[in-house]
């Protein structure tokens, strides 16, 4: 196992900009709430290639996105299921690609984004898990127009709600259904435990902030690593697609490890 030190964590938390409210991890628990959620469209959505606008008041112009309608086609319409496949968190907005994006269509990348300003990081990888029956994609921009508020993904599904029902079951919940009672009492505390798959630790504890590899008699072991000193750091191992360990510390200042509080 890497030492915390050896893994740089520190330096993996973006710069945010002096007006940005959202902490670190307000951003992470705001992407893991929307990321690869299904939603039934209650308006027809534009095929576009620049984001739809949505205000976060609830109003958008419905005369703009009928023009772009005409133009590109719809890439959803009225009672097809869509699926959000990449979330973009700014200062301001909140960027959703809709089954992929304009050159998306059924090609599934469920990858979240969490960013400051104009930057963003990768923190998902792909989960090939259910299907859509709406054929193109779109993106779609919740606009602020201030710097965003903490808030929780239930919040924004409830602003989206004029254009998007996020009711119905996500796919994650669809998912974790067919698993056994401990694993799904696992993903819902959201902790990882031994024999997990990559998947099941995704829909657990989101996007590690940091990966490593290393090989050992001749068996490669992957750390997936969670948390930011100064706190409680986790440590989980796989080998191929299991989990084999689970390890926790606590990494004061200076990235220097405990024991976890008591």
């Amino acid at each position: 196992m890497r030492t915390i030190a050896a893994l740089g964590i520190l330096t993996l938390a973006p710069a945010l900009g002096a007006a940005d409210k959202l902490t670190w991890q307000d951003r992470v628990e705001l992407a893991r709430g929307l990321d690869f959620e299904y939603a039934n469209v209650k308006v027809l959505l534009p095929r576009s290639r620049k984001p739809l606008e949505f205000n976060a008041d609830g109003s958008w112009d419905k005369n703009a996105w009928a023009a772009v309608a005409k133009t590109a086609g719809p890439a959803a319409r009225e009672g097809d299921l869509v699926q959000v496949t990449r979330v973009t968190i700014a200062a301001d907005r909140l960027v959703l690609d809709i089954n992929g994006g304009f050159e998306g269509g059924r090609h599934w990348y469920h990858n979240v984004q969490i960013g400051g300003g104009t930057s963003s990081t990768p923190t998902m990888k792909p989960i090939a898990n259910g299907d859509s029956n709406a054929k193109s994609g779109t993106y779609l921009v919740l606009l602020f127009h201030k710097p965003i508020e903490p808030m929780k993904a239930a919040e924004v599904k409830k602003i989206l709600a004029p254009v998007l029902d996020f009711e119905k079951h996500s796919a994650s919940e669809i998912y974790s259904e067919t698993l056994t009672p401990v694993v799904q009492a696992a993903i819902k505390e959201k902790r990882a435990l031994e024999g997990m798959t990559r998947d099941q630790v995704v829909l657990a504890m989101g996007r590690p902030v940091h990966k490593s590899r290393e090989t050992a008699d001749g068996v490669e072991l992957e750390d997936w690593v969670y948390g930011l000193p100064p706190g409680r750091i986790t440590f989980v191992t796989f080998k191929g697609d299991k989990v084999v360990t689970v390890k926790e510390e606590y990494a004061g200042l200076g990235n220097i490890a405990q024991s976890p509080p008591q």
